[in-house]
């Protein structure tokens, strides 16, 4: 029943402008960190680090925020018009998974755009002429953004569920990214649900995960996820045609 609700989900987003949005936001900040990084290499030694800080320098507080709240206002828009959430909650299908299938397709997009990044992360390396990149240091990068963007994901789901309103959740979430940096200047990125993607991407912030956090900060982004999804499954499972 999960695949049917992920298989329409799909379908509505098929056709969306999500996807122009996705090639194309991701490419500014990518341009503009490689610009400064060229303009600053007798203060940016660090090469291909130097180049993923300036790449995350605006996209992890700024841009993804704002992407991954457009992603989940646009996923519970398509609900809250049209009479969405009749049909939905009329399927023979528990009504908890509807929160479920909305954000596995939230984290796949999450996920997409984090590929996209590092694909872009990796082209600006070739174009500013730097040497083998280091492959390893990216992916941990990316899968930590990942863990941070599906949390978010899952907070701005839940939102957006709860507020007709498209702009209102999107506000909030770019508020969100903007109280990401203040908990990181303050050392807890950690446990803040909106600053937890910048820090799983060891990003331009003060507050920087290392080895020894991983671990913590997987457990941290799993007990978000399972909280936020019993709330949203529940959520859904008392809504009222």
């Amino acid at each position: 029943m999960l695949f049917k609700l992920l298989r329409a989900e799909a379908i509505k987003l098929r056709r969306s402008p999500l996807w122009l949005m996705f090639l194309l936001v991701p490419v500014l900040p990518a341009v503009l960190g490689t610009l400064n990084y060229l303009a600053n290499l007798e203060i940016l030694k660090g090469q291909w680090y130097s180049l993923w800080s300036q790449h995350t320098l605006f996209t992890d507080f700024f841009f993804l925020p704002v992407m991954i709240s457009v992603y989940c206002a646009r996923l519970m828009t398509l609900e809250h018009n049209s009479h969405g959430w009749n049909k939905l909650l009329t399927a023979p299908a528990p009504r908890g998974l509807v929160f479920v299938g909305k954000l596995l397709t939230a984290s796949f997009m999450v996920g997409l755009t984090m590929i996209w990044i590092a694909a872009l992360y990796l082209i600006s390396g070739r174009i500013a002429g730097l040497g083998e990149p280091p492959l390893r240091a990216a992916l941990v990068w990316c899968a930590g953004g990942f863990a941070g963007g599906t949390v978010m994901a899952a907070m701005q789901l839940l939102l957006s569920m709860m507020m007709k309103s498209f702009a209102l959740p999107v506000g909030i979430g770019f508020a969100g990214g903007l109280s990401g940096l203040v908990f990181l200047a303050k050392r807890l990125g950690h446990i803040w649900p909106y600053s937890l993607m910048a820090y799983g991407m060891s990003s331009n912030a003060p507050q920087q995960i290392t080895g020894r956090d991983y671990l913590p900060f997987a457990l941290v982004c799993l007990a978000y996820l399972t909280v936020t999804t019993a709330v949203g499954a529940a959520a859904a499972s008392r809504r009222e045609l």
